[in-house]
């Protein structure tokens, strides 16, 4: 089977702790004691560029792991806690040469400053090469970690107040990435001069005040660290309804959708891109990723005994709010192929047992859509950006200078 460059499919992995099932950490593979380890991360990271994969995101939050959406709960078989994200991010990203680093930051009660300092800082630290998820969270018990404001408690997600909340919540997420993004931009590219002989280290007239003023706060700028090697470094985003899709429509490069047909996907795909034209960003890029959850092994029925041995120790059947699949690589590969029919432009897939099923997406979902002619066989660019096929972005100060 022939295919163009334009045709192959971005692949991704989500990253979360020792993969997402909440037993997975009982497998002899798990490595639980490493969990809080660089050498850990490291590992899996390098396996992900072994597999040629585009990125590789890595989870955080702000409260404990938890089998309660809005409350943190009093279970002690399941992983609880975590290292940060940025730094896991910041200390993996010497060690590959290809693989894009996207770690998650919570939005809701981070400095959009702060993050962009971090991120602009990981983009060079990994020359090129970074990312980052953006999250919400209306958990009150987070809210209260800071002091600095409340969240009320959502009973029903459905609920008028519920969709206030979580509205205001985006809307807030949306503005953060809007200030990142103009902080990256607030040092033109070649405001560094380094002129020993004249005394002269910068271009003072090529940092510019980014004055961002929303409806949850300000910022003044201009940012401490030089505008990233990316320009922009990628912004991603996951959505399940309508209030996050405009997030990603307005905000985002790549949006991570959860659909669990193809039907359900051309569906979803075609609202994003209508939120995207209403935004007036029609002429943009814009990725969309299908998440799955993967039990894979080259035995379907081996899949299946090894998703039934977890739901046995967990005590439950394993659910999702994204697809979950079990099965072989030839199988997984043609559900990815029916998916992309419908539009996804690429998928991050979450390993259930991150020794096991990362391998087997690297070592055998990779060469069977290699086989298939619609995979990569080399990384052909130095820089995230350039994996998922986005340009540079000019500086939006130096251009309305110009």
């Amino acid at each position: 089977m022939s295919s163009t460059p334009s045709s192959f499919l971005h692949l991704a992995v989500a990253l979360d702790g020792t993969g997402w099932h909440p037993a997975s950490w009982r497998e002899p593979v798990a490595r639980p004691r490493d969990l809080f380890t660089a050498e850990y991360w490291a590992d899996l990271v390098t396996e992900a560029e072994r597999g040629l994969l585009d990125f590789v995101t890595i989870e955080d939050g702000l409260g404990p792991q938890s089998s309660h959406w809005l409350d943190p709960d009093e279970r002690t078989d399941q992983v609880r806690g975590r290292l940060d994200a940025v730094l896991i991010a910041s200390r993996v990203a010497p060690l590959t040469r290809h693989i894009g680093v996207v770690p998650t930051v919570v939005a809701t009660h981070t400095e959009p400053f702060h993050i962009s300092k971090a991120i602009a800082t990981l983009d060079y630290v990994s020359a090129g090469r970074a990312g980052l998820r953006v999250q919400i969270t209306a958990r009150p018990n987070e809210a209260a970690h800071f002091g600095r404001r409340t969240v009320p408690r959502i009973e029903a997600y459905d609920s008028p107040v519920a969709q206030e909340v979580v509205t205001d919540l985006f809307d807030e997420a949306a503005d953060h990435v809007e200030a990142v993004r103009r902080l990256w931009d607030s040092w033109e590219d070649d405001a560094e001069i380094r002129d020993a002989a004249t005394g002269r280290f910068i271009d003072r007239d090529k940092l510019h005040y980014i004055d961002f003023e929303g409806r949850h706060f300000s910022v003044k700028g201009p940012s401490i660290t030089p505008r990233p090697p990316q320009g922009q470094p990628i912004v991603s985003a996951l959505a399940h309804d309508t209030i996050p899709y405009r997030l990603v429509a307005r905000a985002a490069d790549i949006g991570y959708v959860t659909p669990y047909d193809a039907d359900e996907a051309r569906a979803v795909v075609a609202q994003i891109r209508a939120e995207q034209s209403a935004a007036g960003r029609a002429a943009e890029t814009l990725h969309i990723f299908g998440d799955l959850v993967v039990f894979l092994d080259d035995d379907p029925a081996v899949a299946l005994a090894r998703r039934e041995r977890l739901e046995t120790l967990a005590g439950e059947p394993y659910t999702s709010d994204a697809l979950i699949f079990t099965g072989a690589p030839h199988q997984l590969a043609d559900l990815l192929q029916e998916l992309q029919s419908a539009g996804l432009t690429g998928f991050r897939l979450r390993p259930a047992v991150a020794g096991h099923d990362l391998p087997a997406i690297t070592r055998g979902l990779v060469p069977e859509l290699q086989r298939r002619g619609v995979f990569r066989r080399a990384y052909e660019a130095d820089t995230l950006r350039g994996l998922l096929g986005l340009t540079r972005p000019a500086n939006r100060y130096a251009a309305a200078n110009a």
